[in-house]
């Protein structure tokens, strides 16, 4: 795998190379939204580590010219208001992370957004549980479970992010979509609706205190 990491702090773009070669993957920097671009044109990328606030094309403007090159992308900013949040998402960012940061996490949303671009597996197999992707299916000791298709959705998106604390605000952004107004009670109510669909393995899905919830599979 690729990763572009486009920041203009140069020791920012050093510390998370390193993190990156120490998971294989490939590195490619840029220090502003220009130099990305012409890497992007130039280079097949699998994702993008992209900073906002930058010279001569800052990182929402570079969002906007290749966002028809659906490549992932992860915002990394310092700026923390929700404003730039609704943008980032508007134009199709698949992570906000805000700066100051930890390279661990990071590592981790790289590859939770990488490992939700990639095709899924035909299924995922949890003991008893099953969840057939293709069949569009939920089957615990090999009895269909009935669902509805937001428990269905919030189910594949904590498997495609397993072991990762998500936020009320990610879930409400990538499941209802932020055109939808809703709060924080939404999510609480659907997930406790998943919990009592996945029964006796209504504990995978565990309350993260003060930040949103996570789907915790050893």
């Amino acid at each position: 795998m690729r990763i572009l990491i486009v920041d203009d702090e140069e020791l920012i773009r050093n510390v998370i190379k390193e993190y990156c070669y120490n998971e294989k993957y490939d590195v490619l920097l840029a220090s502003n939204g220009i130099e990305a671009l012409d890497i992007i044109n130039r280079e097949k990328v699998d994702l993008i580590i992209l900073d906002i606030m930058m010279p001569k094309l800052d990182g929402f403007s570079l969002c906007k010219q290749i966002k028809d090159r659906n490549i992932p992308i992860i915002i990394l900013s310092a700026r923390t208001d929700e404003f730039d949040k609704l943008i980032g998402f508007e134009l199709g960012i698949d992570d906000y992370v805000t700066k100051p940061f930890s390279p661990k996490e990071l590592i981790a949303r790289i590859k939770a957004v990488l490992r939700r671009n990639k095709p899924l597996d035909e299924c995922f197999i949890y003991k008893t549980l099953v969840v057939d992707f293709k069949a569009h299916s939920i089957a615990i000791d090999g009895v269909n479970i009935k669902f509805t298709p937001k428990e269905y959705e919030l189910l594949v998106y904590f498997i495609n992010n397993i072991n990762i604390a998500l936020t009320r605000e990610v879930l409400l952004n990538k499941i209802w979509g932020y055109s939808f107004f809703g709060d924080d009670r939404t999510i609480d109510t659907h997930i406790k609706m998943l919990r009592n669909t996945l029964g006796k393995y209504r504990n995978l899905i565990v309350t993260v205190r003060g930040v949103g919830y996570k789907f915790e599979a050893k």
